[in-house]
């Protein structure tokens, strides 16, 4: 076995040019499928069967390895009698149709209603750069919009006295959220006082937030502002420009919002996406009920 395992790892690494962690990654694997095997009684490799492999995993899932290790390690074992067939060590594959265990949704992180105002306060309005950062933090918690559709608004996406605005999503998909009135209202000011002189009057320029060179925003420069902003606010947890609309989607939750209207709103395709949000709310909702009800 250790020659075949010796073999596959070296044509990973010349014919399919993989980094030296990946190769180290299904070495590991599989030193460790074979060790199981030998342990439950040597086998060659035309004995191992399909079972053998299913106990494997079995075995992992019960030393409490995480699902997408166990996922990892039946890809490494896949790849290698793969490799086998193709080389005609064997004429049949014991992993074939194996299916990965499924993966658990990771709860995206969240803010507090009360750290979403202490991340919205921190802009200074007295400076231009100040005036036009409110504004876009403003707008993406009261749209929930992706940072990408954020950055790519133009001037005429924005409908300042409807108070909506309309932006494209994945697949170049076209929709139109509402914004709040706090939103309008420091988005008015950012057109006022803010827009041209970053511009610096240059009235073919498109976009609707833009850097101090008067050029469209970046991805990278609205990450930096939230991270200034997340630092300056002294909020102990990760925050992305991501969090905010995770907590756009959570807070509608909370407060009634039906989950269409949701999935509407955050440009989903599908509503399998939207229904992470209601798990938050109800992992909220138990919480609050083991604190409250006395027989809880």
């Amino acid at each position: 076995m250790d020659k075949w395992i010796t073999e596959f790892l070296y044509f990973l690494d010349v014919e399919k040019g993989l980094a030296k962690n990946t190769l180290e990654s299904y070495g590991r694997d599989l030193k460790s499928f074979f060790s199981f095997i030998n342990k439950n009684g040597h086998k060659s490799l035309l004995e191992i069967s399909r079972n053998d492999i299913t106990s494997y995993l079995l075995y992992l899932h019960k030393k409490g390895r995480a699902t997408s290790t166990i996922s990892r390690n039946l890809a490494s074992i896949r790849s290698f009698y793969h490799f086998l067939l193709n080389e005609q060590v064997l004429d049949k594959d014991p992993s074939s149709n194996l299916e990965s265990p499924k993966q658990e949704k990771k709860l995206p992180e969240i803010l507090t209603i009360s750290e979403v105002d202490l991340l919205l306060s921190q802009p200074d309005t007295s400076e231009i750069t100040g005036i036009r950062d409110k504004s876009m933090l403003e707008v993406i918690y009261a749209t929930g919009i992706r940072v990408s559709e954020i950055i790519d608004l133009n001037k005429m996406d924005i409908n300042i006295d409807n108070g909506y605005i309309r932006c494209r999503g994945k697949g170049n998909k076209e929709r139109i959220v509402p914004l709040g009135k706090i939103a309008v209202k420091n988005t008015k000011i950012y057109l006022e006082k803010s827009r041209s002189k970053l511009v610096k009057n240059n009235d073919s320029e498109e976009a609707f937030y833009v850097n101090h060179h008067g050029k469209r925003l970046t991805r990278q420069g609205f990450w930096k502002i939230i991270k200034k902003y997340a630092k300056q606010a002294k909020i102990d947890r990760k925050i992305t420009p991501h969090t905010l609309r995770h907590s756009f989607a959570t807070h509608l939750l909370e407060n009634g919002a039906d989950l269409r209207s949701v999935q509407e709103m955050l440009g989903h395709a599908d509503i399998s996406t939207t229904q992470i949000y209601t798990h938050i709310t109800r992992k909220k909702l138990k919480g609050i009920y083991e604190k409250t009800h006395p027989r809880a």
